[in-house]
């Protein structure tokens, strides 16, 4: 498809374009490695994705998770990381910030384009502007090595509370018209509006986080998918044809904001 073509207004699916272990290494857990499932344990199974270099403490986080009944899905390195958040989409993301190909911060962020799941950090890095530079960067919460596997799992467990499933949003106004998502409708004084299914997505993904920017990577990859990161122009020709249906005047739109350069915004 030329550089300059409209989006097809469907659906895509993306293409994404047992040895003994060694002794913990120092700062590693200081819990059991092998202890069993305990009160907190999800009900449902969650996929944890964990990123650590040191073959030790990622064993320990793996067996530690997968004794809790999380799925447990362990790198190395940040690059395949960022590659399994966005094909996988974890419930939450486990970290390190000094790995081999890329520094934690820049990860965190790189994540942040791709899926709003909470990240622990899991860091030797003690000094206080580590801990702000990755909270600022989109971290959630900071532990320190050496640290107790039980205190981590803890605060996993109520960073995935604090992430849990959202109530289905209350209708919203949008000028004259109102979306209602939960019955997957939108009316214009009285009379119901017409979306395709690529603008019901894109809409939802902005009522869902209002106020706040929404890069425009993550739009393309959760609605096109990761090979479409690039494809600004999709998001463009649909966004436009929202604020037409949507906007009282589509040329200044007042909910449907642009950030140029970075992404889009729901503004109630």
């Amino acid at each position: 498809m030329a550089a300059g073509a409209a989006a097809p207004d469907q659906d895509r699916g993306a293409a994404a374009p047992a040895a003994p272990s060694p002794p913990p290494a120092a700062g590693a857990a200081t819990g059991p490695l092998d202890s069993p499932a305990t009160t907190g344990e999800p009900a449902a199974r969650q996929t944890i994705l964990v990123v650590e270099d040191e073959p030790a403490l990622l064993r320990a986080l793996r067996i530690n998770l997968r004794a809790r009944g999380y799925e447990a899905l362990t790198m190395q390195a940040g690059r395949p990381a960022l590659e399994q958040a966005t094909q996988r989409k974890p419930d939450a993301v486990i970290l390190d910030l000094g790995l081999p190909d890329i520094d934690g911060i820049d990860l965190i962020r790189e994540l942040r384009s791709v899926t709003s799941a909470p990240v622990i950090v899991l860091s030797g890095r003690t000094g206080p502007g580590d801990k702000i530079g990755a909270l600022d960067a989109g971290a959630d919460d900071y532990v320190t090595k050496p640290f107790s596997m039980e205190e981590l799992l803890a605060r996993l467990r109520a960073a995935l509370r604090r992430d849990g499933p959202a109530q289905p949003p209350r209708p919203v106004a949008i000028g004259q018209s109102t979306v209602d998502l939960a019955s997957h409708l939108v009316t214009r004084g009285g009379q119901p509006v017409r979306l395709t299914p690529t603008e019901w997505r894109l809409l939802e993904i902005l009522i869902r986080h209002p106020g706040q920017l929404v890069a425009g990577r993550r739009l393309l990859t959760e609605v096109w998918g990761p090979a479409y990161q690039q494809s600004t122009h999709y998001l463009r020709f649909h966004m436009a044809g929202l604020r037409r249906k949507l906007e009282d005047d589509p040329a200044r739109p007042r909910h449907l904001l642009t950030e140029p350069g970075m992404g889009y915004r729901f503004q109630p």
